[in-house]
């Protein structure tokens, strides 16, 4: 099921999975990349399992409202609105969240600013909101050189974008298993094809928070499971340590081998942690 839902002046794609009487979990995707990130086999198995799964495209991705790039008009802040607008839009008074890196801090946002609608967070690769303690560490400076070549890529030329996305997914990987170029050539074709101008996405690393939010990790009143790739060169480990430190009502699984991706081979832990959880503690 798609659906296009509006708040204020901004559309969002969605797209929903499963029997929508079930509890429901919408899966907020990180910096950069469309819902299509989120594998369909991962979204299946979470509504086999008896949740009504919603995926969406963050603003400046895939066939959401876009903002002209590098000139993004929205914080972080405004994204945990359009997460409640889909909240409405499908009827839902309150929701699980599954939160990928830049997903997992709007999940915390929302989780702090509309408690009455925000149930059991699942935090992917993700950050503290607010931290306060020692420096964090961020993105591998290998990382931070592959960026350096935004500026001078010709976006008019696909073959030269799937290959700069393409590096970006490689360097993101994990050492559990071989990457492959195959699979992930074809989640960026399967971008692309939906994003009339993919420099959109990259608005997201100008965003900033409206807010002060210091110290808000330490008051999120949801249970919360972290989930965090042994190998993750965008957001490290130590991260998803302080997340789970530091939430009051956390627990911390590392995924051994995994980078800041999702792997089809780590899909099934991920769902086995998942919904283990959501038992443990239901909606």
């Amino acid at each position: 099921m798609r659906k296009q839902v509006r708040n204020d002046n901004v559309t969002l794609a969605t797209e929903a999975f499963g029997d929508p009487s079930d509890p429901p979990l919408v899966m907020i995707m990180g910096a950069t990349a469309s819902m299509h990130w989120w594998p369909t086999e991962l979204c299946k198995a979470l509504a086999d399992s008896g949740r009504f799964v919603i995926r969406y495209d963050n603003r400046d991705t895939g066939a959401s409202t876009a903002c002209p790039p590098g000139e993004p008009d929205y914080a972080v802040e405004d994204m945990a609105d359009d997460l409640i607008a889909i909240l409405d839009a499908y009827g839902i008074a309150r929701a699980d969240l599954c939160g990928m890196s830049l997903g997992g801090l709007i999940a915390q946002i929302a989780a702090l600013t509309w408690p009455a609608r925000i149930g059991q967070l699942i935090l992917i690769g993700s950050e503290p909101l607010g931290w306060e303690g020692d420096p964090l560490p961020s993105l591998a400076p290998v990382f931070l050189d592959h960026l350096e070549n935004f500026a001078t890529l010709d976006w008019s030329d696909r073959a030269a974008v799937i290959a700069f996305q393409l590096e970006g997914a490689r360097l993101s990987s994990g050492t559990g298993a071989p990457f492959d170029p195959v699979l992930e050539t074809a989640k960026i074709e399967t971008e692309l094809d939906c994003s009339p101008d993919p420099r959109t996405a990259f608005n997201h690393g100008a965003l900033t928070l409206r807010d002060d939010w210091t110290g808000a990790v330490s008051r999120i009143p949801q249970p919360a499971l972290i989930l965090h790739g042994r190998d993750d060169p965008i957001l490290p480990l130590p991260n998803g340590e302080a997340l789970a430190a530091t939430i009051p009502d956390a627990r911390l699984t590392i995924l051994e081998g995994v980078g800041h991706e999702l792997p089809p081979r780590a899909l099934p832990q991920i769902v086995e942690e998942i919904t283990g959880f959501l038992t443990d503690a239901p909606a």
